[in-house]
């Protein structure tokens, strides 16, 4: 008897927790789905005027953000650029197009249009591209004065990492007049630098101001792994507005050349060369051969001199100014040079040499 009755308990047991089973199941596909939606959602959320600041400067901008692809020799590539003028001109990177077979953008909105290489500027990675005005409507951005930017400004970049089109993201300006040797051995100057994320697809696109003005192009990053690394810097809007105007009307822009290599002064050079520990400037380490720095009168750095970090060259020319404007360090005179003069101006430097302070001129040429 006890052992039927086990039994019959058991088969019980298993016909209850089936019965269970079913009704649940027929609950699920009658009345679950209902009580699931009927669960609360929560108070619709309600944007601060910050974010709503951002949507709206998000929309009004990204009309004049293009995505870049480029076909060229053994593969493509992708990048960002922006509308200028209602003529269809488009700025970008030169490194986005640079031996490009064929050139094509895509608008927010869809529309796909093939752009013709307008000209470009390898020295200063920048490319103007062009598309036919009369296929799409054209809206161009709006510069900001990026010599009004400073460190703290809450930045935002618009563009295409990873080719994912139409990428807003944000920071700050983290420094400024930064410098960047490009391909070929020149510095770009007065760069911005941003912890706004920037990534492979990002570069051409523009990198604006809360208002969304264009204070820069987003050029380049530094990270060994390619990704953001919070380290971006972007070319800044003035010197977009400098050099831009020659590559549309001359396909090329030409930078001033002085001919030397050069670095910041050292307290090191200082106590070597007997000069002042309040002197500052750049010294002239080499001066290359048939250069205006050469044919103006230059002297390169003669001797080296051990020091805790190495050789140092020192014994050269220290220019202290350039045009009576003050030189305090290798990077004020790339910037001046860079931003006040053109091929064939006459410039005057002011150097120290063993001891006596010199007023040099020297004839700008064109970079070889």
């Amino acid at each position: 008897m006890k052992k039927r009755t086990l039994v019959a308990l058991a088969l019980v047991a298993v016909l209850t927790v089936g019965a269970i089973a079913s009704v649940w199941s027929a609950q699920a596909q009658s009345g679950g789905a209902d009580r699931l939606a009927a669960l609360p959602a929560g108070a619709p959320y309600t944007p601060d005027d910050g974010e709503l600041r951002l949507a709206r400067m998000y929309d009004e901008v990204t009309p004049s953000v293009v995505h870049v692809s480029v076909v060229m020799r053994g593969g493509g590539g992708t990048g960002s650029g922006f509308v200028i003028d209602t003529d269809g001109h488009i700025v970008t990177n030169n490194h986005v197009i640079e031996g490009a077979q064929y050139i094509e953008v895509t608008f927010v909105d869809g529309t796909i249009l093939e752009a013709e290489l307008v000209g470009r500027d390898p020295d200063a990675d920048l490319a103007v591209i062009k598309v036919d005005p009369t296929k799409v409507a054209l809206k161009p951005v709006t510069f900001a004065n990026s010599d009004e930017v400073f460190v703290g400004q809450r930045v935002y970049a618009i563009g295409n990492p990873f080719g994912q089109d139409f990428t807003l993201t944000q920071g700050i300006v983290s420094a400024l007049d930064r410098s960047l040797q490009n391909e070929n051995n020149f510095s770009i100057p007065e760069l911005i630098q941003t912890d706004a994320a920037i990534n492979p697809g990002n570069s051409g696109g523009p990198l604006l101001d809360a208002d969304g003005r264009v204070i820069g192009v987003n050029t380049a990053i530094l990270s060994s792994s390619r990704t953001a690394s919070g380290v971006g810097f972007a070319i800044p809007s003035n010197t977009v507005r400098r050099i831009v105007p020659y590559l549309i009307a001359k396909g090329k822009y030409e930078h001033s050349w002085l001919g030397i290599a050069g670095t910041t002064l050292r307290p090191e050079h200082r106590q070597a060369m007997g000069l002042a520990d309040d002197v500052r400037g750049a010294l002239v380490s080499e001066v290359t051969r048939g250069g205006p720095a050469q044919k103006a009168g230059l002297i390169g750095s003669m001797r080296t001199v051990n020091t805790p970090f190495g050789r140092l060259a020192v014994g050269g020319d220290v220019i202290v100014a350039v045009n009576d404007v003050p030189v305090e360090d290798m990077s004020d005179l790339i910037s001046y040079l860079e931003v006040n003069t053109l091929p064939g101006d006459r410039i005057t430097l002011r150097v120290l040499r063993s001891g006596m302070t010199l007023e040099i001129p020297v004839t700008l040429e064109p970079r070889p």
